[in-house]
């Protein structure tokens, strides 16, 4: 049988199984009031990269080639300083409840590592509440992933490049999920002409086809991967299942979906920007911050949650 053909047949019997209901949920925050706003995101095969022809396009989104992604769920939203905040703090570690809703992470909440206070006002002024978390390094994005299961029992993490692009896209094969024409951006992001300097409070541009709002601008997004340049030549003869280039560096790593600083040809679904050392270069710390990107104003993440049930063993190669 097909493979396309048997990945529909498993994705509706989950959502069968699961109830039309299940496809969003609501990830609460045990001893907030905070919440995960979770989109449903269905597995499929989607075409990776830009053409040549795509205005704005850069050499390292070439060739295009095909992707399959197994079913996720994925934040409605950029995380905010609001949840991030709680991470950052820890206060609420002795709220998690003995016996978690979610059976998938059963893990020590005192064992996981914290980040440090930032050692300067990391909005920048720019605003707190309901505003995106930024200048955290994806060290501690992903500690945050691991933190945010401790707390509920389900497992998060980022996303790789290629489930960040599947659902940026949304099904489509446009340079933006809502077409090729950058004169409509202003509908669906915040970017250098109308951001005003800054970045803007979350969900307040309409949302991709798929309900995930600010998938372009307002702020980049970390994914797991190492950034290759010429990565994509390597998958062009095959159909690549899940791909995640592991990284074997802390520099350079692949952010996504352009920010508020950002020009129009930055936004577009297929671009990828790689994180750099210059990132730190005001670090007042010496070594410098495992924690924090001083110079990246413009960075942030949102987390997903995969469909099937990892290992602990697995779980760890997403927050390490």
């Amino acid at each position: 049988m097909n493979k396309k053909i048997i990945k529909l047949i498993l994705t509706s019997l989950f959502l069968i199984a699961f109830g039309e209901n299940e496809k969003e949920y609501t990830q609460s925050i045990p001893g907030t009031k905070e919440k995960v706003e979770m989109v449903f995101v269905p597995g499929g095969t989607f075409t990776m990269g830009s053409p040549k022809s795509e205005q704005g396009h850069f050499g390292d989104e070439g060739p295009q080639h095909e992707v399959e992604v197994d079913p996720f769920w994925m934040g409605k939203f950029e995380v905010t300083w609001d949840l991030y905040e709680l991470f950052v703090a820890r206060d609420i570690d002795s709220k998690r409840p003995q016996q978690l809703n979610g059976k998938e992470v059963d893990i020590d909440i005192d064992g996981v590592s914290g980040a440090t206070q930032p050692y300067t006002e990391m909005s920048f002024g720019m605003g707190v509440e309901g505003y995106p978390a930024i200048c955290m390094t994806q060290l501690a994005a992903a500690k945050f992933c691991e933190w945010l299961s401790a707390m509920t029992g389900n497992f998060y993490r980022l996303p790789t490049e290629a489930e960040w692009e599947y659902a940026c896209r949304a099904g489509t094969k446009t340079a933006y999920s809502f077409g090729d024409d950058p004169a409509d951006l202003d509908i669906y992001a915040w970017h250098e002409v109308n951001s005003g300097g800054a970045y803007h409070q979350v969900g307040q541009k309409k949302p991709n086809p798929w309900g995930l709002y600010d998938m372009h601008g307002n702020v980049s997004e970390w994914t797991l991967d190492q950034y290759v340049p010429t990565l994509y030549k390597q998958r062009k003869r095959k159909t690549a299942n899940n791909p995640l280039q592991k990284p074997t560096k802390t520099y350079p790593r692949v952010v996504r979906g352009g920010a508020w600083s950002d020009k129009a040809g930055r936004l577009r679904s297929a671009t990828r920007r790689p994180s750099s050392k210059k990132w730190k270069k005001r670090d007042p710390q010496i070594p410098k911050s495992l924690w924090w990107h001083t110079d990246a104003p413009f960075v942030g993440f949102r987390v997903v949650r995969p469909i099937k049930t990892l290992t602990p063993e697995e779980q760890k190669t997403y927050w390490n």
